[in-house]
């Protein structure tokens, strides 16, 4: 459904997705990525408390996939998408802290458009990508800058518990060929770019990917992140905010 918007949900120690409809959440029975339809309940949104909208398996990001992002970090433009994995333990949802673990030295944002998987995907070819992506949410890929530059390779600078925010609402049938990726750091605009800039596009790489790896539904692909990155304090509220989706917000705490 066009501009349809699904909510995961807790209340009363019970997850439930849910239609979002203005502040108004309508509760649905059955599996999103398969059959579902609403119950008759609905629920205010301000009386619930919102999960991440989707339970990846895994997260299979991509890095340097705007050319001002690479060159920010005086890296060479890609000739093939860059992917590394983020653990399903790392997820959070709007509203959720991010914590500052003691490892890091520097804490990064990065305002991302994510993919969600609809439906097993094996081998599929460019032409028919869009066949499998059931929706859209917004993600915030959390990174120890200072640990990607030490490894070399990016899985503990990206893996930490926390450090994969996402939501609100998975949005479907959107059109997402220009829209406007934002960071919001302490309300103070960072990040400002348009998924315009992406160097591969979704259907190239949900294709690419799964020639690669079977994605399963509920997966998520990051797309990437605009130039603007920077780091972030203890205390911070950081907002990502991508047009048509949404936005997500998130603070930053010290480790205890």
């Amino acid at each position: 459904m066009v501009g349809e918007k699904l909510v995961r949900f807790e209340l009363d120690q019970t997850i439930k997705y849910g239609r979002l409809v203005g502040e108004t959440i309508k509760v649905l029975e059955g599996n999103i990525f398969g059959d579902y339809q609403e119950n008759g309940e609905t629920i205010a949104l301000d009386a619930v408390k919102l999960l991440a909208p989707c339970e990846p398996s895994k997260a299979v990001c991509v890095g340097l996939n705007y050319r001002k992002h690479a060159a920010e970090l005086d890296f060479k433009l890609p000739e093939e998408p860059l992917l590394f994995l983020k653990p399903s333990t790392s997820v959070i949802g709007n509203n959720d802290n991010v914590v500052y673990w003691p490892m890091v030295g520097r804490l990064d944002y990065e305002a991302e458009l994510v993919v969600v998987i609809g439906k097993k995907a094996h081998d599929v070819e460019e032409k028919d990508a869009m066949e499998y992506v059931f929706g859209y949410t917004a993600g915030n890929d959390l990174t120890a800058r200072d640990l990607q530059s030490k490894d070399g390779q990016w899985s503990r600078a990206k893996g930490f518990d926390t450090f994969l925010a996402l939501g609100p609402a998975i949005v479907r049938g959107i059109d997402t060929s220009d829209l406007k990726v934002q960071t919001l750091l302490n309300d103070e605009l960072k990040q400002d770019g348009s998924t315009e800039q992406l160097i591969f596009s979704i259907p190239f790489l949900v294709s690419y990917i799964s020639k690669i790896m079977t994605l399963l539904p509920g997966d998520i692909i990051m797309t990437g992140t605009p130039d603007g990155i920077g780091p972030m304090q203890v205390g911070d509220t950081v907002e990502v905010r991508i047009e048509s989706v949404g936005s997500i917000f998130n603070k930053v705490v010290a480790y205890k």
